[in-house]
């Protein structure tokens, strides 16, 4: 398996050959646009200087073309039969058409730089054959000649070819010596990372990276950090779920299991077998309400599969729960206060919302003394609808209030276990608001009572 050091070096190099192969192929067609014709040009200029000074001085036609030679330029003399001269470096292929000499030797221009073909990977600025020449007629000792020349490239450009030469050289070998120094930079918080993960896997959330780095790979670490922690924390939950659910089975099944014993004998007494009897039952409820309600959590987490929404009438919804828990309300006198106006039409799942204001409203009455009261209010706004459920009781300590939504919380342990609540009511109702896309909110004062404030989108 190539590790990601090897591929992004290998990428690294594959980008460096892309880019000097299409850079190449790029400036070679710019000169064969641009620069071929200039050049030609230039070069037709230079040939005509040269002619103007051999015809004005035939004689010295040999001596002044010997130093046109040594002074960077290759020269061909013909008079297209026998008489043919080469000055300075030798063509590297001799493949002037003879026609081309005829035109020149009939008073034409030759423009073999202007029509050197187009070839990607091949430039004619550097290619020294006889058809990549400009010629041009001259008379000289009374005969007429043809002079094809071009520039010597090696000897007026050699060392600069080397220059350029070494200068791209260095230019890749120190490139890739500081894209391997880049690449370790960005591939070792990575290699940090994978081994991070592997400790991840095998349970141990304890983890610390540097995030000390601004970027894209800071913003990683931070992020792998904050799922270690939502990952331990999640697992510890869990476990406390294991926990807790254990508990409350056992505890009932122990109680079953031991009246269920006093009740095979066969001697007990008729008042103390009802009594046992009746504690059995009370606790197989338990356990069944038990099982009911991790189900319906069990199928909350599914998600908004889980809902049947419509559009239905708030004010009738809450009284319909609040005529569920009359008997309650009216065996602990207390007074109940109903603010919802009728035009307050919620998007929802019915079953599930009347979960929502049963338990919160049972959990109010079961919580506050004898004659207090207890006041449902709801508000429409732009974008939500609002419903607060509050009373006057003895109000929640500070310190259960983070913890109040928690399955199996329960602020009076012994209280609650003995009044066979579970303890998932409020993590029931926490879960269905969210699945409406809304929040729940508690704020409670010790003696002056407490609030739930339930806040679903307006749809």
């Amino acid at each position: 398996m190539k590790s990601l050091y090897s591929r992004v070096f290998m990428i690294i190099l594959a980008v460096i050959l892309a880019s000097s192969v299409l850079g190449f192929i790029a400036s070679n067609i710019y000169y064969h646009i641009k620069l071929k014709p200039f050049n030609d040009e230039k070069l037709v200029s230079i040939a005509e200087h040269m002619k103007n000074f051999i015809e004005s001085d035939p004689e010295g036609m040999e001596r002044y073309l010997g130093n046109a030679a040594a002074l960077g330029y290759e020269i061909y003399v013909t008079d297209g039969q026998e008489e043919s001269r080469f000055y300075g470096r030798t063509f590297r292929e001799q493949n002037l058409d003879k026609q081309d000499i005829r035109i020149v030797l009939g008073g034409g221009i030759y423009h073999g730089v202007a029509q050197f073909p187009n070839k990607p990977f091949i430039t004619g600025f550097f290619d020294n054959r006889l058809s990549n020449t400009v010629g041009v007629p001259i008379q000289a000792s009374g005969k007429t000649y043809a002079l094809f020349m071009r520039p010597d490239v090696l000897l007026q450009f050699g060392e600069l070819r080397t220059f350029f030469a070494l200068v791209g050289l260095l230019t890749i070998i120190i490139s890739i010596v500081f894209f391997l120094a880049s690449t370790r930079y960005i591939v070792n918080p990575i290699t940090r990372l994978t081994e991070a993960t592997k400790r991840l896997a095998q349970g141990n959330y304890n983890l610390r990276l540097t995030t000390g780095r601004r970027d894209e790979i800071g913003q990683l670490a931070e992020h792998f950090m904050t799922m270690s922690r939502e990952l331990e924390r999640v697992d510890l939950a869990r476990q406390q779920f294991v926990s807790n659910v254990s508990h409350e089975i056992q505890s009932p099944l122990t109680s079953i299991q031991g009246f269920a014993k006093v009740l095979a004998q066969g001697d007990l007494p008729e008042e103390e077998r009802q009594q046992y009897a009746s504690i059995v039952e009370a606790e197989s409820r338990h356990l069944s309400m038990l099982s009911k309600q991790l189900l319906l959590l069990s199928t909350l987490e599914q998600g908004e599969e889980a809902l049947n929404k419509k559009h239905f009438s708030l004010r009738g919804h809450i009284r319909q729960g609040v005529e569920m828990l009359q008997w309650q309300l009216e065996g602990k006198e207390l007074l109940l206060k109903l603010s919802v106006p009728e035009s307050i039409s919620v998007y929802g799942d019915e079953v599930l919302l009347m979960q929502v204001w049963t338990n919160l409203l049972s959990n109010a009455v079961n919580h506050i003394p004898l004659g207090r009261s207890i006041e449902v209010r709801a508000e429409e706004m732009q974008s939500r609808i609002q419903v607060v459920i509050s009373d006057n009781g003895e109000g929640i300590a500070s310190e259960h209030l983070p913890f109040l939504f928690d399955r199996f919380y329960r602020v009076d342990r012994a209280r609650e276990r003995t009044s066979g609540r579970t303890g998932l009511g409020l993590a029931i109702v926490k879960r269905i608001v969210q699945l409406h896309e809304g929040t729940i909110e508690v704020s409670s004062v010790q003696g002056a009572g407490t609030s739930f404030t339930v806040t679903i989108p307006k749809l």
